[in-house]
């Protein structure tokens, strides 16, 4: 069970027609979809050198599939949104993993990088959990939550 892309088994009721998965998914799809129902959002904020661009960041529902949960999310990147999976054994470690994944992506990604993306406040951190391997990547709040 743990973080990325979607397995073959997910529960086809989880999805509906949508917006292409551009995160690597390796089910073969017959449609473009997205997850079913989203549970959690939240608007983080890219400083563009044109202004600024919201970036939309969105979790589904889990899913139960023939083997484990998964939890797909997106992240809506300018331009390029990115599609994951969290996987567990029920659906609070789907979710749990796929906030994590969520995280992963954000502070590794290049908007973090340039010191430009924000939730609340500069500096402050985007409020989402990352694996201990990348922990000392946190900034702000953040940073302070893990500590």
């Amino acid at each position: 069970m743990g973080l990325g892309t979607d397995a073959a088994d997910n529960d086809r009721q989880c999805f509906k027609p949508g917006l292409l998965n551009a995160y690597g998914d390796t089910r073969i799809l017959s449609s473009r979809e997205v997850p079913a129902m989203t549970i959690l959002q939240r608007t983080l904020t890219y400083a563009a050198d044109s202004g600024d661009v919201e970036v939309p960041v969105s979790v589904g529902a889990p899913c139960r599939g023939e083997r484990d949960w998964s939890c797909a999310y997106e992240i809506g990147w300018p331009g390029e949104p990115r599609r994951g999976f969290g996987h567990g054994v029920d659906a609070t470690q789907a979710t749990l993993l796929a906030l994590k994944a969520i995280g992963t992506d954000l502070y590794t990604s290049d908007y973090h990088r340039s010191g430009r993306l924000r939730w609340l406040e500069p500096g402050d951190g985007d409020g989402y959990p990352v694996p201990k391997v990348i922990g000392h990547l946190l900034i702000g709040g953040d940073a302070a939550d893990e500590g």
